[in-house]
């Protein structure tokens, strides 16, 4: 089914409550035939009453820009901030936290500018902070802010005026105007906004966002505030982003989930377990933080989504349209149709077409196999989900291990059998960075039961955290190398026992996404997983493998030579006395 006729849905979300005030602000592409963008977010909180100048501040967000600052919105642009800045009836904001979901370099750095010095000099709200999981990414547009202040023009009234002063430290950014306003920038880090009380929060790229940490902080600054927006800025994220995830899933659902991506598994906010988490690198804890303070309400949250419709070719130009509004303006088609030939599918399909990975492409697995060897989770009662008990490891356990690309988080994994003797590998535990892990193997309930380790043992990020638990005389887990053809052989020896269902797993989203996603990379006569061109982060899947591998390499146990006969007559001895238990009491061992 094509875009258009996805788009053709009966309730047309983009045409509630917007009359001809709203057409003739948010004007469109010029009809030459020409193929443009589209304007209005395929995905997009309805308005609760006809936005007009008197109902939306996003009117005089525009006229600010044009007579003011001198910068042109794109149609879509416009579209957006009418949108994002509908009133309730006595003047205050409807929205208190926002989304806008779009394609790269669509102009979302525009947005944020312009919302910046709206704010500061026309609402006077005190203060705005900029953040970014990438610091120099926040400061960025925080530099053009004040480019755009300071730029000279013929105007009598020149921008500049209104800057009282600059501070241009690294880290420490701060723009202060004459009017008491500020514009800082931060880090998305769990210190972002502490000592500060924000007004209008920018977080751009909040598919970066893989804890809670940098959510809870913001939310913090917001509380007091009686005016107050937090905006998140993204192109689609994976099953990493966790709070772009959930606000998505949950902005969805109150729309009647469109895409259906609740139909499975419903928005989840944070738990007591993600708080620990996001708390244990702090040294100035929240003590009575609870999962319900960073929790978002849904009558307050909005979003705007540019992306193609599930589902469609990557090669539908409709669907380049949908998740690139800015086509035919700044982006040549042409462009596109060069990305889509040459990007990995999922590269293409998230950076350009705003799509998450689903797991619809096949990875490096047969089709349908990954999901064919799933474990379907015990439904209880109450709704609560769990792992039923046959679908638990019983007896020895193999350890993976592997590290993200960009060594932010290790990921350890489980192999084992079930009571009914399949095999089975599952995600144990996944951290920042990589100083907890000795500790946590050491400690873990299931340590007697721990056979060996083993990660790729050269050339990966892992690589030397293995050589220094290899060194380390306190660790007593055995370390198995991972390398040459046995690094290779494990990736065929996954493939085949995936494809003849021959081994379990768990419903994981990280390993889930990770196999639906993977893209393979060949070498010699064998391949392995190519972590670069991979568009998620295939760490999980990798110590899955290794795991998996390290428990088919399981020594086998020679049985012992036979024991001499004994005669009956013979002084001393008899048959009750034979040690017969040295026969089986290491068949667990021997690799049949």
């Amino acid at each position: 089914m094509s875009a258009v006729a996805l788009a053709d849905r009966p309730v047309a979300l983009h045409e509630v409550n917007v009359g001809e005030e709203y057409r003739r602000a948010v004007g469109g592409p010029p009809n030459d035939g020409k193929r443009f963008g589209c304007t209005e977010p395929r995905i997009v909180t309805p308005p609760l009453r006809l936005l007009t100048p008197e109902t939306s501040y996003g009117f005089r967000v525009i006229e600010f820009a044009t007579e003011v600052l001198r910068v042109r919105l794109y149609p879509w642009q416009r579209s957006f901030v009418i949108r994002l800045l509908e009133m309730n009836p006595d003047g205050t904001l409807r929205f208190q936290t926002a989304l806008l979901l779009v394609g790269r370099q669509n102009g979302k750095s525009t947005i944020s500018k312009v919302l910046a010095l709206w704010f500061m000099l026309e609402a006077g709200w005190p203060l705005v902070l900029g953040t970014a999981q990438d610091l120099e990414t926040a400061e960025e547009i925080w530099d053009d802010v004040v480019s755009l202040l300071e730029e000279e023009t013929d105007d009598e009234d020149d921008l500049a005026d209104f800057i009282e002063k600059v501070v241009r430290v690294n880290g420490k950014k701060t723009l202060h105007l004459t009017n008491g306003t500020r514009y800082k920038v931060k880090a998305a880090n769990r210190a972002a906004g502490r000592g500060l009380s924000g007004n209008l929060i920018m977080l751009d790229e909040l598919r970066e966002q893989k804890n809670w940490g940098a959510w809870g902080a913001i939310t913090k600054t917001t509380q007091a505030q009686d005016f107050s927006l937090v905006l998140g800025l993204s192109n689609a994220g994976d099953a990493l982003s966790v709070v772009l995830s959930y606000l998505r899933k949950m902005a969805h659902a109150a729309v009647g989930d469109p895409d259906g991506i609740n139909k499975d598994l419903p928005a989840a906010g944070p738990t007591e377990l993600d708080i620990e988490a996001s708390l244990e690198e702090d040294d100035e804890l929240y003590e009575d933080d609870v999962p319900e303070d960073w929790e978002q309400d849904e009558d307050t949250l909005f979003i705007a989504e540019y992306s193609a419709a599930p589902g469609i070719d990557r090669r539908d130009r409709d669907g380049w349209a949908q998740a690139n509004p800015l086509l035919g303006y700044l982006i040549r088609e042409k462009k596109l149709a060069s990305d889509c030939r040459t990007d990995p599918e999922w590269v293409f399909r998230t950076e350009v077409l705003c799509q998450w990975p689903d797991g619809s492409i096949d990875g490096v697995f047969p089709p349908g196999s990954w999901e064919e060897t799933t474990n379907e989770p015990e439904i209880l009662a109450d709704g609560t989900e769990r792992v039923a008990e046959a679908d638990r490891i019983v007896g020895p356990r193999w350890v993976g291990i592997d590290k993200s690309a960009d060594r932010s988080r290790t990921w350890i994994t489980f192999a084992g059998h079930r009571a009914d003797g399949v095999p089975q590998v599952e995600v144990q535990m996944v951290r920042h960075g990589d100083e907890w892990v000795k500790q946590w193997l050491l400690e873990h309930k299931y340590r007697s039961e721990f056979q060996a380790l083993a990660g790729q043992s050269k050339g990966a990020p892992i690589s030397s955290l293995l050589k220094d638990l290899d060194e380390d005389p306190e660790f007593d887990i055995p370390i198995t190398p991972w390398s040459g053809g046995d690094f290779l052989g494990a990736f065929g020896q996954a493939f085949e026992a995936v494809r003849d269902h021959k081994v379990r797993h768990h419903k994981q989203p990280p390993l889930d996404t990770a196999a639906g996603t993977a893209e393979r990379k060949d070498i010699g006569d064998g391949w392995a997983i190519d972590r670069k061109r991979s568009p998620s982060d295939v760490a999980p899947l990798i110590a899955w493998i290794a795991a998996l591998w390290l428990m088919r390499q399981r020594p086998v146990v020679k049985l012992p030579p036979p024991i001499p006969a004994v005669l009956e007559d013979e002084p001393g001895q008899s048959s009750e006395s034979m040690p017969t238990e040295s026969l089986t009491a290491d068949l667990g061992d021997i690799g049949f």
